[in-house]
């Protein structure tokens, strides 16, 4: 019961400080933590907010697609595709965190159950993901991401890494 207590704290941790940073940055914009309508047309795509360093700026974009901005171009059917694909991962994730998976995936998979559960809410409230960490050297721009994707990122980092330990551990003891 405490695993399950403390997965759940951690995936609702990931999920409303990303929904909150998010939140903060539409408010910010429009003046509003619930923007009405569509809200990619109130806020004008990318809106430069901050100037932070020489190598990172805040700024506020829409991401209609997938991961990296990848298949922004599909058409007006690519939401309501991805928020099933993304649904059916959740679950698939989910279903193997509370059934399945050995102690050391179950941090890692609440992350990255999480981030997914974040950026699945901006699909389904907006379309579009809201994207506004902005990286660059000169004029080269790596893509725009947020928290969500951060705990995506780490949570699989952190699942590589410890299935590779877990991996050794388990060839000593056959030795």
């Amino acid at each position: 019961m405490k695993r399950t207590l403390s997965i759940l704290g951690i995936i609702f941790g990931v999920i409303v400080l990303d929904l909150f940073t998010k939140g903060y940055l539409l408010f910010l914009i429009t003046g509003s933590w619930f923007p009405v309508g569509n809200a990619w047309e109130l806020v004008p795509n990318p809106y430069l907010m901050a100037y932070v360093t020489n190598f990172f700026n805040i700024v506020f974009t829409w991401n209609f697609g997938t991961a990296f901005s990848m298949f922004n171009a599909l058409g007006e059917y690519l939401p309501i595709i991805l928020i099933f694909a993304t649904g059916g991962i959740i679950g698939g994730i989910l279903y193997y965190l509370f059934c399945r998976c050995a102690n050391y995936e179950r941090v890692p998979l609440a992350l990255i159950a999480g981030g997914a559960i974040g950026n699945l809410i901006d699909r389904i409230r907006f379309g579009a993901v809201v994207d506004f960490l902005d990286f660059h050297i000169g004029g080269w721009h790596y893509p725009a991401f947020n928290f969500a994707d951060i705990c995506i990122v780490c949570g699989v980092g952190l699942y590589l890494i410890s299935w590779i330990y877990a991996r050794r551990r388990c060839m000593k003891n056959v030795k």
